[in-house]
């Protein structure tokens, strides 16, 4: 699952680069303007916002790859990151129910759910909470001794 939800980042990631390219595109040709700023201002703004989301999408499909590829959870920075973009997808996809649609609302909450999904499925794993599992070399480990006097 952590190598569909990276393409569908991937993809993801394209497709704000050419809306954001389109909509300063737009801008410029149209000399659009807002509270005084320079059509040119926000043709580059545009675009260069366009390139950061792309860039933070990629770098998320990227951990997931790489999540993918090792079969372990990622590490602290890595899981606040994919966390982010959970909230992100959650966020974009509340908005977009009332400027896009349903259907945009729809492809975010499968984004979310795949990146939610991938993340509970490279838990900690039970050695991380202190649970009963199995060992590193695969054999069960026994459990922890109950404390003196507990009930």
């Amino acid at each position: 699952m952590a190598l569909v939800a990276a393409v569908v980042l991937v993809l993801e990631a394209c497709g704000i680069v050419l809306l954001n390219w389109i909509l300063s595109i737009v801008v410029d040709r149209q000399q659009m303007s807002l509270a005084g700023l320079e059509p040119g201002a926000m043709s580059t703004g545009s675009w260069v916002g366009g390139g950061v989301f792309g860039l933070y999408l990629l770098l998320c499909a990227g951990i997931l790859v790489r999540t993918a590829l090792r079969d372990r959870a990622p590490g602290g920075f890595a899981r606040i990151v994919l966390i982010s973009a959970v909230v992100v997808h959650g966020m974009v996809g509340a908005f977009a129910i009332g400027l896009v649609g349903w259907v945009a609302f729809v492809a975010m909450m499968v984004v979310l759910a795949l990146l939610v999904f991938t993340l509970v499925a490279y838990g900690e794993g039970p050695r991380a909470r202190g649970g009963d599992g199995p060992a590193a070399d695969g054999a069960p480990t026994a459990p922890r001794p109950a404390a003196p006097g507990a009930v």
